[in-house]
């Protein structure tokens, strides 16, 4: 019953949105393009230069904690994100039905954007003397829009609208604090040096219309309603058993805390889920 009700207030979250969310993170992508119009940084020369000495100090600063920014942008890679959500398959099924068409869609934003602005990656344009490195050195025109960022907003974003609070002065506190938790994780690419800010900022912004994209599609379409039915849960079994063994193979590669604790997630979910499908 307990799983129901979460479920029900989950889907009820989502159905209080209006077009409206849009606004914001629509307009806040607009100042950016023109404040970068303003400063004639938007050819890839500029852009850079631009954002030089912010990314320097950014970098320096974050990177005096090599091993804390390593294990923070990982959460940009979706499969580790996600490994720490599998138990919501069981408890609130509708967050599954809205993280697969958002995911979709960050992906198309992501691959596209990078293709169509194709600014090269800090490592490419600046000194790497006059800069950390923090894991594998990044190189190549993909730079602009930050894709775990992207993916990072995307999942918070779906994650804060299913849970929100009802009233108003508990909805701003917790909003405020899931939104600023998102931009520590985001900024540790710029800590990392693999982007530069206005990347990580644009890829936020984008993230979070991805995943009000993916909550409206959910609501609209029942593309992934079948997720929350126990007879396909062996299709959701095989997703955890390929994740535990990819964080398997990470573990042993970079050996980062977030491996182990992504793989302790996927273990206990996959041990609740086959569970539920037994007792069916």
């Amino acid at each position: 019953m307990q799983n129901k009700q979460m479920n029900s207030n989950v889907i009820h979250n989502y159905c209080k949105l209006s077009i409206s969310a849009f606004v914001l993170p629509l307009l806040l992508l607009g100042f950016i393009i023109l404040w970068l119009y303003s400063k004639n940084a938007l050819n890839i020369s500029e852009y850079v230069e631009l954002q030089k000495n912010s990314f320097l100090y950014i970098n320096h600063t974050l990177s005096q904690y090599p091993y804390l920014q390593n294990n923070l942008t990982q959460f940009g890679d979706a499969l580790v994100f996600l490994s720490f959500l599998g138990i919501l398959v069981i408890y609130a099924p509708k967050i599954w039905e809205v993280l697969l068409p958002a995911s979709l869609v960050s992906l198309l934003f992501c691959s596209s954007l990078k293709r169509i602005f194709a600014v090269p990656r800090p490592a490419v344009m600046i000194d790497n003397d006059s800069f950390v490195i923090i894991g594998k050195k990044l190189s190549g025109s993909n730079s602009l829009p930050s894709g775990h960022s992207i993916t990072i907003f995307t999942i918070l974003t779906i994650l804060m609208f299913a849970f929100i609070p009802q009233k108003t002065k508990y909805k701003m506190i917790y909003s405020i604090s899931i939104l600023t938790f998102g931009l520590v994780l985001a900024f540790s690419r710029v800590g990392v040096g693999a982007h530069y800010p206005i990347d990580v900022i644009s890829g936020s912004i984008i993230g979070y219309i991805s995943g009000l994209i993916g909550i409206f599609i959910s609501i609209r379409y029942k593309i992934f309603n079948w997720i929350g039915k126990i007879k396909y849960y062996p299709i959701i079994l095989l997703f955890l058993l390929i994740s535990g063994i990819s964080l398997v193979n990470r573990i042993i590669t970079d050996n980062l805390i977030v491996y182990y604790l992504a793989f302790a997630s996927v273990v206990i979910s996959f041990y609740k889920i086959i569970c539920v499908y037994v007792k069916k």
